[in-house]
């Protein structure tokens, strides 16, 4: 939010510098975040002065040009080449010397050199109104008054007004401090804590009259807690134009453009009262009658920015006897806001409901000055106040006059907070006694009625702008920042507390993975927890009754929370594809949400995304392409970087996955791995192949949590390594045949891998071939060939009477 010193300055008569100032306002709450400067003329004038041509001729080299003697009033006349049409001799006129930086229309800035141009010397510039940023007039040069001296600062006779701009972070729950009139109640306050008592100045209203009644509109508000309370006046005869030259230069140096003078003035009181307003073109007004109402949903209406919307049931509008004009609170029409045809206007200005106001523009996505006010709830108590600031500032500036009684429907009024203090709290809570009468006097400061006093405490009024302060925490804390919290000393005393700790720190072991995982080329994602619902037809493990639906979504494809974090992988790696980055290794720790029957649960994951190339190819070699037992080598890394040894492998029942293997230990799943569906790749847009892994990360913690290492010597003698290819049944698994493996072979077989699978031609019909790997180790003497030959026949003997083995 920004706000302008000068504009503070017409509530608080301040003559700090600003530096000070944002000082002050950052200990009250209202942190600056940044100080600017704003000029109203770019450059501010600085290095033009006024000059007076002695002479003008024809340029010798050239038809357009003329070479002028100007008279800057401080020696020999300049020479000047100028190629304006109007410039002659006698006249006053303004004039860049070198050196001097002027801005185009883009605010870029250039300076003025000495040069020739074509073969005749300049030393400086005579200037057009738009080339000093006063106007827009490019005709010819600026002619200024006869009476002025050669050698005059042109920033003296000009109105350039000079300020300084508060870039204010504010808070969610400062809502009374939305504005100047805001910032300025709170810099008093904290003024008074430094003894230094200034006047708060509010604008005047005396002056709001009532020239005649003879254009009514009438008001009907249908819901009185969407709208509590809706206020509304006509102003006629107005003539809409540029607004005066103040007006824009406080809208332009907080940021605002300005459009005409009747919309001008509105924003101007918005920030400087907080309230929001908004003018009517009364003949397009239909009925002369206003209804504040909801309409069915599937309305449609279109904006000021041009979009038509599609109404919901519960989106508050501002309607003429015909048809919607302005979503209350929000934005306006696109027919029914001023033009320059406009004569009379309907002035609004309403207290809505901030939820309501706030539903209705995340539900269209608008983010506008009044909606951002309406939705943190603005002073219900100011409406009728800030209707008649903004009619008096009209008629001043467009010549109309009020045509109406002030419309005010205020049904049921909003009560202000009653809230008691107690003393010993204040003490607890602050860590420190802050004299009694500080406490009072810095709660009369924020416009607190204190209603009585006691020995124990206070009772008080709080305004109902402060929606923030509801108890008597919030009553402290408020004293609390206008105290000081830099006047609250500390003890020399260090008090702290041991943390328990858990004996397997989740954060720690995700650490060391992805360490690992960096190590091996993997780069870490980050996914949306929001996903889209059309997902959940790709897989059968993902049921639409298990969503967890969003009640106010941003949009469908994100209204709903994931279930299976596949789905934000694969965005990702098409991403990176459509940029074409093929070889992609990611990983990423998340959660998945589902709303079982018997209640909402989260569930911790770990997923693994691989595509294309292991490494980069290089000019040297081509890389090799990722594969399934690539990404197993991975996972097994990994377990064993874990300490988890004792698993076993089975066919996955995941539906995600073409091929793939479950990781099981104790009978729970802990990592499902393998090639994911075509189905599923499709949909995305995907022809690679591509391989994921999704680690249960909570059954993972869990064992880690119950698992007691014991630390054993590494073996003395060496272990065994024999393979067997063969050649089997289709429907043989590896699990059967890595069971079979260690009944036959109890004691010296020590793992059994499968490091390749073929089907194809050259094979017979229904036969498949693996290559299975075995290692074989006694601990405690070396093997003879004779012991290995004896267990590798035993093996295929049990393949071959199990399985109708044959080796290949």
């Amino acid at each position: 939010m920004k706000i302008s010193y000068n504009w503070l300055k017409q509530f608080i008569n301040l003559d700090w510098d600003a530096q000070k100032t944002g000082e002050l306002l950052t200990d009250l709450g209202l942190e600056v975040e940044g100080i600017s400067k704003f000029t109203s003329v770019p450059g501010a004038l600085e290095g033009i002065v006024v000059g007076h041509v002695v002479a003008c001729e024809k340029h010798p080299n050239a038809d357009r040009l003329k070479i002028t003697k100007v008279d800057l009033g401080s020696g020999e006349p300049i020479q000047i080449v100028c190629g304006a049409p109007n410039v002659a001799k006698g006249q006053k006129v303004p004039v860049a010397t070198v050196g001097t930086t002027l801005y185009d229309a883009e605010g870029s800035p250039w300076q003025i050199k000495k040069g020739k141009i074509r073969g005749e010397v300049s030393e400086g510039m005579i200037c057009a109104e738009d080339e000093l940023g006063l106007g827009s007039d490019h005709d010819g040069i600026m002619i200024l008054a006869e009476e002025l001296e050669a050698g005059t600062d042109v920033a003296t006779i000009f109105e350039v007004e000079n300020d300084t701009v508060f870039e204010i972070g504010l808070t969610p729950n400062r809502a009374d401090a939305m504005s100047h009139w805001g910032v300025a109640r709170d810099l008093r306050a904290g003024l008074l804590q430094q003894d230094i008592s200034i006047e708060l100045i509010t604008p005047s209203t005396s002056s709001f009259h009532i020239e005649n009644r003879t254009l009514k509109i009438d008001v009907e508000v249908a819901n009185n807690e969407l709208a509590p309370r809706y206020c509304g006046v006509t102003i006629s005869g107005c003539k809409v134009e540029d607004s005066p030259a103040w007006l824009q230069n406080r809208l332009k140096a907080i940021g605002l453009a300005p459009i005409n003078n009747i919309v001008d003035v509105t924003n101007y009181v918005l920030h400087e009262l907080g309230q929001p307003l908004h003018a009517f073109d009364t003949s397009k007004i239909s009925g002369n009658k206003v209804l504040v109402k909801t309409l069915p949903a599937g309305t449609k209406f279109t904006t000021l920015d041009g979009v038509e919307r599609e109404l919901h049931e519960e989106d508050l509008m501002i309607c003429n006897a015909e048809k919607p004009m302005c979503i209350a609170g929000v934005f306006g029409g696109i027919h029914s806001g001023v033009t320059s045809e406009t004569t009379s206007i309907f002035l609004e200005s309403a207290y809505f409901n901030p939820v309501s106001i706030r539903k209705t523009a995340k539900r269209h996505g608008l983010n506008t000055d009044a909606s951002f006010r309406f939705e943190r709830g603005i002073d219900p108590n100011i409406t009728e106040y800030a209707l008649m600031r903004a009619a008096i500032l009209i008629t001043e500036i467009s010549g109309g006059e009020i045509t109406s009684n002030i419309t005010d429907i205020y049904p049921k009024k909003i009560e202000d907070h009653q809230v008691f203090l107690n003393f010993e709290n204040a003490a607890r809570l602050i860590g420190e006694e802050i004299p009694r009468e500080t406490i009072k006097s810095i709660l009369t400061s924020l416009e607190i009625k204190i209603n009585n006093v006691t020995e124990t405490g206070l009772g008080m009024t709080i305004p109902a702008y402060r929606n923030d302060v509801t108890r008597e925490a919030d009553v402290i804390e408020e004293v609390l920042r206008v105290y000081g919290y830099n006047n609250i000393e500390f003890t020399q005393k260090l008090n702290a507390s041991i943390a328990s700790t858990k004996k397997i720190e989740d954060y720690q072991i995700q650490n060391k993975i992805s360490n690992l995982l960096t190590g091996l080329g993997f780069h870490e994602m980050l996914g949306n927890s929001l996903t889209s619902p059309a997902y959940g037809k790709l897989l059968e493990s993902v049921k639409d009754e298990y969503y967890v639906t969003m009640l106010n979504p941003l949009s469908q494809d994100l209204s709903v929370m994931r279930q299976s974090m596949l789905f934000g992988a694969l965005e990702a790696l098409l991403y990176n594809n459509n940029r074409r980055r093929n070889n992609v290794k990611l990983f990423e720790f998340g959660k998945t949400y589902h709303n079982y029957a018997g209640g909402r649960e989260e569930k911790k994951h770990l997923s693994l995304l691989v595509s294309g190339g292991k490494t980069s190819d290089t000019w040297t070699h081509e890389t090799e392409r990722s594969d399934f037992f690539y990404v197993k080598g991975v996972i097994t890394t990994m377990l064993k970087r874990l300490g988890i040894t004792e698993f076993s492998e089975k066919s996955t029942k995941n539906d995600a996955f073409s091929e793939g293997l479950s990781i099981i230990t104790k009978k729970k799943t802990l990592v499902d791995y393998g090639v994911v569906s075509k189905k599923v790749t499709k949909h995305f847009g995907i022809e690679t192949e591509v391989l994921y892994a999704d680690f249960n990360w909570d059954l993972i913690l869990g064992e880690l949590s119950a698992t007691n290492f014991i630390l054993q010597p590494i073996p003395k003698f060496p272990e065994v390594k024999r393979d067997f290819a063969l050649l089997l049944d289709e429907e043989v698994t590896f699990d059967g045949l890595k069971e079979a493996a260690f009944q036959t072979e109890k004691q010296l077989l020590k793992e059994v891998t499968l490091f390749d699978v073929y089907t194809g031609k050259n094979l017979p019909e229904g036969k498949k071939s693996y290559a299975l790997s075995f290692t074989i180790q006694d601990e405690k003497k070396t093997l003879t060939d004779k012991q290995i030959d004896k267990i590798m026949n035993k093996l295929q003997q049990r393949f071959v009477k199990d399985f109708d083995a044959s080796l290949r």
